[in-house]
């Protein structure tokens, strides 16, 4: 077991991409329940019917619960990186290559995990960060 350390600028700086991850996913989660309406252009142009953006908020919402909460928060950033990493193939089997959506959901994704190895010792004990000399 890892020793409890103060919190340093890292740690906050992690907690801060986190909540900022849970923030984009309960917003996006709240758009696509209760004005799927919005959407209804955009998910048509990927082949999506609007019907599924209560499906795709309970996800988000579920990810995002997942992520927030400690215990889960692994699992969670391997959530968020799978729905983003879908959402990314989804732009990408339309044609958009390096588009404006593509980029944010792979900000997001990287954002998961910055923020997860910052405020979490066990992450960085597992995937440690080379440093030279």
């Amino acid at each position: 077991m890892i020793k409890r350390q103060p919190a340093t600028i890292s740690v906050w700086t992690g907690r801060i991409l986190s909540a900022l991850v849970v923030v984009i996913l309960l917003t996006d989660a709240a758009v696509n329940l209760f004005a799927p309406h919005l959407l209804k252009a955009e998910m048509a142009a990927v082949g999506f019917p609007a019907d599924l953006a209560p499906v795709l908020a309970m996800l988000m919402l579920l990810c995002a619960a997942a992520y927030a909460y400690p215990p889960t928060s692994v699992l969670g950033a391997i959530l968020v990186t799978g729905l983003f990493g879908g959402a990314i193939c989804l732009h990408l089997r339309i044609g958009e290559i390096g588009s404006p959506p593509q980029l944010v959901c792979l900000a997001i994704g990287l954002m998961a995990w910055a923020g997860l190895f910052l405020r979490d010792a066990n992450v960085r004990a597992v995937l440690p960060v080379r440093r030279s000399a």
